[in-house]
């Protein structure tokens, strides 16, 4: 089964690793839950790799960059969050070019279709934390012309833009200016970590389709950082995409990421939002907590437990890829 995930964060852990001295690379880096060659194995099409800038400095809570050596790589605020991006930009780039067999870089969706014609993984850059511009748009246009095609607006910090999950407020006048700007250049909003008046604010605004890339459904388990119903309708019926993420927390109450849960959570947001709005945004590199399936390379384990919970070959098949596959092709 092919698979495009919408989320990760492995390069922010790729290059912590690399500043506590622990040599990693993104063919076969460990303990990262994404690397080239489990995405090979595992037969994915596409994997978007977040540029995540913890703008703040503060450790990472969990399920968003809580692993302990991401924490502690993460604890004092980056000098210049925009040296920071663009130092996570350049790792990117340095990686992709050491793997041309394996790894295409995808700016358009023409580049996605070569990428899956020559049998290389399709990689798309995002930036998780809209404040890296500091509210300027030379700033916002400077990220695309090095290949950012999806921009997180907030991260867990009010900043230029907006403000975050669990927190009053929605788009600033600059938010709005940046997504405006944004849609101009054929960069994808992405309004997980947003707060919801944040969410409606894009909703009113946006004249293209957006996506949250990786939050989960509230009504399955209330967490902040999850989608209510009212947002996956609207994230449907809008021709938008949401990304199921992986982090137990978001899941349900276990310690350990479970299929079951995750099956849950699938369900509801099909039913909810309609099936064709639905795909994965997993958070890999960014959970500290175990998943029963490991990581990026036991994804059959997640189309197995689909399968035994009665999902349709159509279902399994539209989650996975195809669903992902059609809003690149309408938007990228």
């Amino acid at each position: 089964m092919p698979f495009i995930d919408l989320h990760c964060d492995t390069i922010a852990r790729l290059l912590a690793c690399r500043r506590a001295g622990e040599p990693a690379g993104l063919r076969r880096g460990e303990p990262l839950h994404v690397n080239l060659e489990k995405l090979r194995r595992s037969g994915y099409l596409l994997q978007a790799f977040a540029l995540f800038v913890n703008l703040h400095g503060t450790p990472a809570p969990a399920g968003d960059g809580g692993d302990p050596l991401y924490a502690r790589s993460m604890a004092a605020r980056p000098e210049d969050p925009l040296e920071e991006v663009l130092t996570l930009a350049d790792l990117y780039w340095t990686e992709l070019a050491q793997n041309r067999d394996l790894a295409r870089p995808v700016l358009s969706f023409q580049d996605l279709a070569q990428a899956r014609e020559s049998g290389q993984i399709g990689c798309l850059l995002t930036v998780e934390e809209g404040g890296v511009c500091r509210g300027q748009l030379p700033l916002l246009r400077t990220l695309y012309r090095l290949g950012v095609r999806m921009l997180t607006l907030t991260w867990n910090y009010p900043n230029e833009l907006g403000a975050p999950n669990g927190q009053a407020g929605g788009l600033t006048e600059t938010g709005f200016a940046f997504l405006a700007e944004m849609e101009g250049l054929g960069m994808l909003a992405d309004v997980s970590h947003l707060s919801d008046q944040g969410f409606w604010d894009v909703c009113r605004a946006a004249k293209r389709p957006f996506l949250a890339s990786h939050s989960s459904a509230r009504q399955v388990w209330d967490h902040r950082r999850n989608l209510t119903d009212e947002m996956l309708r609207a994230l449907g019926d809008r021709g938008c995409l949401a990304g199921v993420n992986f982090y137990a927390g978001f899941l349900g109450p276990g310690a350990v990421s479970q299929t079951d849960d995750l099956v849950r959570h699938l369900r509801h947001m099909i039913q909810t939002a309609g099936l064709e709005a639905v795909a994965l945004g997993s958070d890999f590199d960014g959970i500290d907590t175990p998943l029963a399936w490991g990581d990026a390379g036991g994804m059959d384990q997640v189309v197995q437990a689909l399968d035994r919970a009665g999902f349709t070959s159509r279902e399994i098949e539209a989650v996975c890829w195809k669903n992902a596959w059609d809003f690149f092709r309408r938007t990228l």
